[in-house]
């Protein structure tokens, strides 16, 4: 399978993001759409994974800056990646992996020295094979247990 990974740019690209997330997230998931989409979305930056067929597979966005992520005591250098997901027909091609990567690679662009992420539990193994460590007690997010993980960049 032919996938493209970029940077979402203009209304198109933005509104297969919401597509992709919709789907994943809202449809099968089940989390509340006034959950899933949030503040953040305006400011971060989204990827999107694009099939030879324009058809949109994956995407995950980039929260940069310590104030945007909650985070006090002068820990400038990490950025945050969230809300990823691949349609059902993309899942197990390693396009989740490609999409973390291609975040980790913005957040270096950006400074970033780490990179943090809130998995859902079920997810821990996927994550940590790409090199992230839990930290922290597992917690509830929009009733799906999670747990903080981060990786040095």
């Amino acid at each position: 399978m032919a996938v493209v990974i970029r940077v979402a740019v203009g209304e198109d690209d933005l509104a297969a993001v919401w597509a992709v997330r919709r789907a994943v997230f809202v449809e099968e998931q089940e989390i509340p759409a006034e959950l899933e989409y949030d503040e953040y979305d305006a400011t971060s930056v989204h990827v999107l994974a694009v099939g030879e067929d324009g058809a949109a597979l994956g995407t995950a966005r980039l929260i940069c800056g310590a104030e945007a992520l909650g985070l006090t005591g002068g820990i400038q250098d990490r950025v945050l990646l969230g809300r990823l997901a691949v349609v059902q027909t993309a899942r197990g091609t390693g396009l989740g992996a490609g999409l973390v990567r291609a975040v980790e690679e913005l957040g270096r662009e950006r400074g970033a020295k780490e990179l943090e992420l809130h998995a859902q539990v079920q997810a821990l193994g996927f994550y940590e094979r790409l090199g992230y460590a839990a930290e922290g007690a597992e917690y509830d997010d929009a009733g799906i247990p999670h747990r903080t993980m981060t990786r040095v960049l």
